[in-house]
């Protein structure tokens, strides 16, 4: 069998070295969604990219990550652009979204973020990966519309652990930081971290590379060194921006949230509602399954 070029990357990889050339896949999270800095966005992948390179050093950064992408986005809108920057570190945060729409599908979820996450560190890249919370926890639903979402949540989760194995990422539990805890970790929307929220999940990023035996600067600080938005701006960007996103939301997702969580309401009156979970479950598991 000729070996290809993307094998040979693949083997010569090494298992830790300078990451000088960074990209970032990924939805409004990796875009900086809840950190503003003037008229733009930073967001923790270019905090985490400030602090890659050690001294006398520099880092290519590149954010490819826009808000609304699902995981069928990124193999054909971000990849090709990711992969011709020839990138030595990729972070691949996604699905949320995927979770957020009446036609959610975990199979093909799977199948590209598998072929995502191939394509890439077949070509030589470092992976970082994360799984995410339950948007329903974050935004305090209730009870009957956070559960459908909280089932697709882990779904979603459970194919990024094994990807992540199967790819040899690096992995942080975005989903067990104290979000819910520390409301100042949260940005004015409760759905994407504040700046500093933001920082903690670049500082969290820059220890597993560290660990990792990756050579790194200094880690990002704690907190951004601009202070808060006061209420007055959260309020502001609530009543242009936020109010947007929530409208486009509501017309694709609202429908089908009803009707799951209707569904939700009668299997509890039945005494099933535990038999969602078991699908979603062995859902999830066929997905991967299919993947070989």
């Amino acid at each position: 069998m000729l070996e290809t070029g993307r094998d040979r990357a693949a083997e010569e990889r090494p298992a830790a070295g300078e990451l000088l050339r960074f990209v970032a896949l990924g939805d409004s999270l990796t875009e900086g969604v809840g950190d503003q800095v003037g008229e733009g966005r930073r967001g923790w992948a270019a905090v985490l990219a400030g602090s890659l390179a050690p001294a006398g050093r520099d880092v290519e950064f590149t954010n490819l990550a826009y808000s609304g992408a699902l995981t069928t986005e990124l193999t054909c809108r971000q990849l090709p652009a990711a992969l011709a920057l020839r990138p030595q570190l990729a972070a691949v945060v996604v699905g949320g979204n995927d979770t957020l729409r009446a036609g959610f599908d975990i199979r093909r979820t799977a199948l590209e973020l598998d072929a995502t996450m191939g394509e890439l560190s077949g070509h030589g890249a470092r992976l970082l990966t994360a799984c995410l919370p339950d948007p329903g926890s974050l935004l305090r639903l209730p009870a009957p519309l956070a559960r459908p979402l909280a089932r697709r949540m882990r779904a979603v989760n459970t194919v990024v652990h094994v990807l992540t194995e199967r790819h040899r990422a690096v992995h942080l539990h975005i989903a067990e930081l104290p979000w819910p805890a520390e409301r100042r970790l949260l940005s004015v929307d409760r759905l994407h971290p504040s700046a500093e929220g933001h920082h903690l999940i670049a500082r969290r990023f820059h220890g597993l590379l560290t660990e990792a035996g990756h050579p790194l600067g200094s880690p990002p600080p704690a907190a951004p060194a601009e202070p808060p938005p006061g209420l007055a701006a959260d309020l502001w960007w609530m009543a242009t921006r936020g109010t947007r996103w929530l409208a486009a939301r509501s017309t694709d997702l609202l429908p089908g949230l009803l009707a799951l969580a209707a569904a939700e309401g009668v299997a509890r009156l039945r005494g099933g509602s535990g038999r969602h979970d078991e699908q979603m479950a062995r859902a999830a598991a066929q997905a991967l399954a299919s993947l070989g």
